[in-house]
């Protein structure tokens, strides 16, 4: 297990299907940077988000990057995150969001999106897939049907090799 940077998405989607104690079992630590607490803590996030914001579990921590990278021209939360890896020299990071997706990828950093957490803790046997995922489409996450299928097969091709 290793330590990992996260957008906002991810924590906001894993708190709302409560699913977030699944990046402590992936993941060594979490490095949330100051604009994406922020996102995390804004009036209009909904309260289980907030609350979990404004408690961080001793697994999650806000860490703040020296500089940042101005050419991604990607929200201030992305921006931050992918500098903050690169700064630290931590391959993966959590996101959603396809520009940052491409970013980071361009950045030799491995993007990991909600549903790849999911799909991660699922070849672990740590969630109900299925469940996770149906709880996942109740929210405003925005997901292809296609690549919410693909998934789904992914897990029933695991399980059938079970």
């Amino acid at each position: 297990m290793t330590a990992i940077v996260s957008d906002t998405s991810p924590i906001n989607y894993l708190v709302l299907i409560g699913q977030i104690e699944l990046l402590p079992q992936l993941f060594e630590e979490v490095l949330i940077p100051p604009a994406v607490w922020r996102e995390l803590q804004h009036p209009k996030t909904p309260k289980s988000v907030y609350d979990w914001a404004a408690n961080l579990p001793a697994w999650a921590s806000v860490a703040t990057p020296s500089r940042l990278d101005n050419s991604l021209l990607l929200d201030p939360g992305e921006t931050e995150a992918i500098s903050l890896a690169v700064e630290l020299n931590i391959q993966s990071m959590l996101v959603d969001d396809r520009q940052a997706w491409l970013a980071a990828k361009d950045r030799a950093i491995v993007p990991i999106g909600t549903v790849t957490v999911l799909e991660l803790a699922d070849i672990e046997g740590l969630v109900d897939f299925e469940q996770a995922m149906k709880k996942l489409r109740t929210t405003n996450f925005h997901i292809e049907q296609r690549l919410f299928d693909e998934a789904i097969e992914r897990h029933k091709a695991r399980q059938s090799q079970s």
